[in-house]
């Protein structure tokens, strides 16, 4: 969210039977451990489910290289010139041959949900059995044809799971094939078969020295080995009368027909057997299952209790999976939308915003803002920064009062303060009580209406306040917002947060501006109209974002809230990921809070409903929803890498990043700020993204199980000293005489 750090902490909870907690974390450690696993368990359940579904696809694990050549000399001859059907049960290899008239018509690949149908469809209508030699992954995918087949009278026979050559596995693999491929039809249709057929395989006379042994190895596992006498090539799509007649047997010989169900068009297949089944009928021809024709048992074995609960297991998992996928993918459309519609809107009204503020026609009212301003400094444990940051304000080009609220801080923040004896500067002393009431109480002891707020850990230019207050010219409005930025941006933390700052926050405030809904006044760089803040109820502890909280209600009282481009305020941001963590964490949490707190707002008439109406839709859209489902975005590409296609992923991701990076260079360029740091762009995409994700989803979390967050003190180094100004190049008009562009006065 874009919101700039502060160093503050909210009331704590008071020890039982004793004082209150000063902010250690001992207390903190009972509920956050949960929290962090949590969404840990997501993305991993998420990560499986998309395996799963890959798995199921055949888009790993899968062979299909070309298998040369091979010697012959250790096939018994009575096997290559023998039958199309091994039994090799027994020990001994047994050939057999389909009697007379007899057609056992095979299909391969299957089931498809396209053409399985509409194969079944022509069996049944001409009353005709057939064997489906089903792959594992098709039929996990789609159970219910399965079920089908053998409901229908028809058999069902073993092709492996993800359709490998066989001879190039171990028999390990070979077992895990097989096992899986009966798994699927356990939980499809609660049965075990005895038929198999392998991948890349042809007629019995086609077996070599490479493949032989598989095939005895297989046999020797119970299986029955089908292999086929005629090959009706439909793969090919020759066409209805060349499949036909590559089908039909010579003579009144009996045949195993190879046909496909699946792996494409197979149009020609079922307007065939719509031609040959009954033409076949005519000339005596009887079509069978395979067990019937050889006059032996059925291949079909009725399972139940543990083995039939697992095999519906497996298929609810790849269910499961590939609805799982279905969501991901809707909601990776949503998210592009989303991420799409915030760019082109961030671009657009960021630059029409850029074009108001900057003409030398623009001005915010009649007369320049020349009158005092109370600054607000709320200060817990800053001996730090606290120096640095009133040495700034002392040195502003804008009459101030600065006002140190010290929250019962005990490292001395106040007496520091009061050493300084700067001008101008004094000190409020109060028991710990959080940020919300420092603030409020600064107010209270405000000598005048414009008030400026910032953290202690804040270094303001000289030029900050002036610019900051000049908007109140214009007597609609009730608060504007600073521009903040990262002043320890040498680390690649920093440098990342820099970006953040710079692309997400300003651009993003820019673009509320102009639509009348800016969500939030940054605790490090904002100022208030007294009047305004009072009346939308001071600054609140209900949420942990207080400076969205107030800003909200602002834009509910009525009055309006900008940015102020030019008052520019250097922040020390977090130097370590745990820092980050539980900056960001309270932040994203806060402003849920704050959207919960204010939602009334959809429903009201007049200024509340309308920002209601707009900005809240927006701030959850941009803030909320398409953060938590960025991540699908780099989610989608791992998985197309690993499972294709690769080129066109990469094409797609290096698109997205492409329009990010051209968003960022847009708003370095109106910060005027160096495009040195977007080296690190790509890598903040990458890692960066997946940090906020789970943070968010965390907050996501903590909101639904109604656990609570409070203020965690973060560890500040005092590295800024004055402001670092010489970093950026001031903008046009940062340090405007009186009657520069957007301070004219007109007739006063």
């Amino acid at each position: 969210m874009p919101r700039t750090p502060h160093a503050q902490h909210a009331r704590p909870r008071p020890r039982q039977g004793g004082r209150a907690n000063r902010g250690t974390r001992r207390t903190r450690r009972t509920r956050l451990p949960l929290r962090y696993l949590l969404p840990t368990q997501l993305l991993i359940a998420i990560v499986a489910m998309l395996l799963l579904r890959g798995y199921a696809h055949s888009e790993f694990l899968a062979d299909h290289r070309v298998r040369p050549p091979a010697p012959v000399d250790k096939v018994p001859g009575r096997i290559l010139t023998g039958g199309p059907v091994l039994d090799l049960r027994g020990g001994q290899p047994i050939s057999h041959r389909m009697p007379d008239k007899t057609l056992v018509l095979t299909f391969d690949d299957g089931p498809d949900p396209e053409w399985t149908p509409k194969v079944l469809d022509k069996l049944k209508e001409h009353r005709a059995h057939g064997v489906f030699f089903v792959t594992g992954t098709m039929a996990s995918r789609y159970p219910d044809l399965v079920k089908r087949m053998v409901d229908e009278g028809h058999e069902v026979g073993l092709h492996t799971f993800n359709h490998p050559d066989l001879s190039y596995q171990s028999k390990r693999r070979i077992d895990w094939e097989l096992a899986q491929n009966q798994l699927a039809l356990q939980g499809a249709a609660g049965i075990r078969t005895s038929l198999f057929r392998p991948p890349y395989s042809s007629s019995a006379g086609a077996l070599d020295n490479r493949t032989w042994p598989i095939t005895r190895y297989i046999g020797k596992r119970g299986y029955i080995t089908a292999f086929f006498d005629t090959d009706s090539q439909d793969w090919k799509r020759p066409g209805v009368e060349e499949i036909i007649r590559r089908a039909t047997p010579k003579g009144d010989n009996g045949a195993v027909v190879l046909m496909h169900d699946s792996g494409g068009d197979r149009s020609q297949t079922v307007r065939a057997l719509d031609r040959f089944l009954p033409d076949m009928a005519e000339k005596g021809y009887k079509f069978t299952n395979l067990t019937e024709a050889l006059k032996v048992p059925g291949a079909h074995a009725p399972v139940s209790g543990f083995e039939r609960w697992k095999g519906e297991a497996w298929i609810l998992a790849v269910g499961g999976s590939e609805r799982a996928m279905g969501v991901l993918s809707l909601a990776l459309v949503v998210v592009g939308s989303l991420v799409v519609a915030r760019f082109g809107l961030m671009l657009l009204l960021s630059a029409s915003h850029a074009r108001k503020v900057r003409k030398r026609s623009f001005a915010w009212g009649r007369c320049p803002v020349t009158e005092p301003v109370s600054v607000l400094v709320p200060a817990y444990n800053e001996r730090e920064c606290i120096e640095n940051t009133l040495r700034s304000l002392v040195a502003s080009d804008h009459p101030v009062e600065v006002i140190v609220v010290d929250d019962g801080s005990s490292d001395g923040t106040a007496d520091i303060v009061e050493a300084l004896r700067l001008p101008g500067v004094r000190v409020v002393r109060q028991a710990n009580a959080g940020k919300a009431a420092a603030l409020n109480k600064g107010v209270r002891h405000a000598s005048y209406e414009l008030i400026v707020m910032m953290d202690g850990d804040t270094v303001f230019e000289p030029s900050t306040v002036r610019e900051l207050v000049r908007p109140f010219a214009d007597p609609r409005v009730g608060a504007v917002a600073g521009n903040a930025k990262v002043g320890n941006r040498d680390s690649l933390i920093g440098a990342w947060q820099h970006i953040e700052y710079v692309m997400g926050f300003n651009l993003d405030r820019r673009m509320y501006d102009v639509l009348g809904c800016m969500p939030t006044i940054p605790g490090a760089v904002g100022a208030f109209r007294r009047t305004a803040l009072w009346q939308a109820g001071g600054m609140s502890d209900e949420t942990l974002a207080e400076d969205t909280d107030v800003t909200m209600a602002l834009h509910r009282a009525g009055w309006k809230v900008v940015y102020a481009e030019n008052a520019r305020a250097w922040t020390e941001t977090p130097q370590s990921l745990q820092q980050l963590w539980s900056q960001r964490y309270r932040w994203s949490y806060g402003t849920m809070q704050a959207i919960w707190k204010h939602r009334s707002a959809l429903i009201e008439r007049g200024p509340s409903g309308r920002f209601g109406r707009v900005g809240l839709p927006l701030v959850s859209l941009f803030m909320v929803l398409a953060p938590l489902l960025a991540p699908l975005i780099d989610i989608f590409l791992l998985y197309g890498l690993v499972f294709g296609p690769t080129g066109k992923t990469l094409l797609a991701w290096g698109g997205m990043l492409a329009v990010q990076a051209m968003c960022a260079a847009y708003a370095f360029r109106l910060d005027r700020e160096r495009m040195t740091p977007l080296i690190s762009l790509p890598l903040q995409q990458v890692l960066y993204r997946q940090l906020m994700y789970v943070v968010l989803l965390q907050s996501w979390i903590t909101a639904l199980t109604g656990g609570r967050l409070r203020w965690q003190k973060l560890r500040r180094t005092g590295a800024l000293g004055a402001a670092p100004t010489a970093t950026a190049t001031p903008a046009p008009g940062a340090a405007r005489a009186p009657d520069a562009p957007g301070n004219r006065a007109g007739a006063c």
